[in-house]
């Protein structure tokens, strides 16, 4: 899409500190972050969010998870991390690109918020 922010920084139109990248995935450091860790993951091609998600997505969401899971042993998070999508402004989805939260380096309390 092309007022879509997330778009625009896996084109590499706009700048972003990359951790991870394939021709699905692609991985950008958070602006604003939560914890020490805070990676976005997010797939190349646009969705909105979780919602617009079909079967035929799954090989897309295994590329998402297992990128995912290397990058947070990469940045030592055995300990543990969280990795969580919002889905809709009510639960504080503000870019309408689906996109994960990885966030680790500090211990999580539950519930997040």
């Amino acid at each position: 899409m092309d007022d879509c922010i997330f778009c625009k920084i896996a084109a590499g139109q706009i700048p972003s500190t990359v951790v991870y990248q394939d021709e699905d995935v692609f991985a950008f450091r958070d602006l604003n972050p939560q914890a020490p860790e805070h990676i976005l993951f997010i797939p190349r091609r646009h969705l909105a969010s979780m919602a617009e998600l079909t079967p035929a997505d799954g090989p897309l969401l295994a590329s998402i998870f297992t990128a995912a899971k290397n990058v947070a042993h990469q940045l030592g998070l055995e300990q543990g991390y969280r990795f969580v999508t919002n889905v809709g402004p009510h639960a504080g989805q503000s870019v309408f690109h689906l996109h994960f939260h990885l966030l680790g380096g500090r211990d999580m309390t539950w519930p997040p918020g």
